[in-house]
């Protein structure tokens, strides 16, 4: 698997970034693959002969926008024992802190704030688990809600999303007014951080539940979800909340310990009793069922039927195709350093 970890290099690489970008743009208008066509920028011919074939072979670019500074494999040197790695052609050395198990480092990406090292890691061969846990994920309260069937335990985690999202959407809707849109996409960005990094420990809090546990752990297939016909609130809580982030968190993090991770029809998850099955009665995050008198949170029932329920099959076969279809961009993963 291949995971990318962001460190601060310090180090002002405004003027190598500017020439970047000039190689960008005459790799759009010349189509050139070799470095002895853009000599003339002072460019260490490593780093411009990425950017030709970035930007060269890519037919659709016209405009250069974010050009990195991208150092391939051959250009790396690293030190396990001293976890330094260094960078010859930008006199760069750099401490990491990161796992130190990697295989090898593939490249490494520089702005002009951060190092994006992309490295190999091995993958723990999957057990076989005594159980699973229920993982409903939803738009509103917390944004996931976990069940363990063999002890009966429910974590709540997450709940500080649904905050994020109506600040930073009250926030927008006033810029917008005032035709600030520029503020507009700062606060778009600064919240799909603050989500993003929920997401990361919510991920890494279900994972290490479910290794502590012996467990592996039951979703729902959402995908195609965003299509459903639903109320505008709940159309905006679900596109503004990135179910697929979490669900692909939650799925690398578990190859790297050998969790399995599957998948569960959704239909009727949140409606059906998870004590006798029956259909019972809904109300906000309150559910009751008229046939057994079971009561319970709304989202903590829904995760036990999950739990509880067999491999949607039909789902695990999408999945997989629509993973093929991306050529193996699941395989990669950004990781926060510590």
């Amino acid at each position: 698997m291949i995971l990318t970890y962001k460190i601060k290099h310090g180090r002002d690489f405004s003027g190598e970034l500017t020439k970047a970008r000039l190689i960008a743009g005459f790799a759009i208008k010349n189509r050139s693959i070799s470095s002895k066509d853009v000599r003339q920028f002072g460019l260490r011919s490593i780093i411009s002969n990425q950017i030709l074939r970035k930007y060269s072979r890519n037919r659709k670019a016209r405009n250069v926008h974010n050009v990195k500074l991208t150092i391939p494999a051959q250009g790396i040197h690293f030190d396990h024992k001293d976890r330094i790695i260094t960078i010859p052609s930008l006199k760069l050395t750099l401490n990491y802190y990161f796992r130190n198990d990697f295989e090898k480092i593939n490249q490494i990406e520089f702005d002009n704030k951060f190092a994006y090292i992309s490295v190999t890691v091995p993958e723990s061969a999957l057990t076989e688990p005594k159980g699973y846990l229920g993982v409903d994920r939803n738009t509103t309260g917390h944004i996931a809600v976990v069940a363990n069937p063999l002890n009966g335990k429910v974590l709540k985690l997450g709940k500080s999303a649904e905050h994020s999202h109506r600040k930073y959407r009250n926030i927008r809707k006033n810029l917008q007014k005032n035709g600030k849109y520029r503020k507009v996409k700062e606060t778009k960005n600064k919240e799909n951080r603050i989500v993003k990094d929920i997401n990361h420990k919510v991920s890494k809090k279900i994972v290490q539940e479910a290794k502590n546990n012996g467990m592996g752990i039951k979703l729902e297939y959402l995908n195609g979800i965003r299509n459903a016909k639903s109320s505008r609130n709940f159309r905006y809580s679900l596109n503004s909340w990135s179910f697929y982030q979490l669900q692909t968190m939650i799925e690398y993090k578990a190859r790297l310990l050998g969790i399995p991770v599957v998948y569960v029809d959704p239909y009727h998850t949140s409606k059906d009793c998870s004590r006798c099955g029956q259909i019972g009665n809904r109300s906000g995050k309150s559910f009751k069922c008229p046939k057994c008198g079971h009561v319970d949170h709304a989202d903590a029932n829904a995760s036990f039927n999950i739990a509880l329920r067999p491999v949607f099959e039909e789902g695990m076969d999408r999945l997989h195709a629509d993973r093929d279809a991306c050529k193996g961009s699941t395989d990669t993963h950004r990781e926060a350093t510590p």
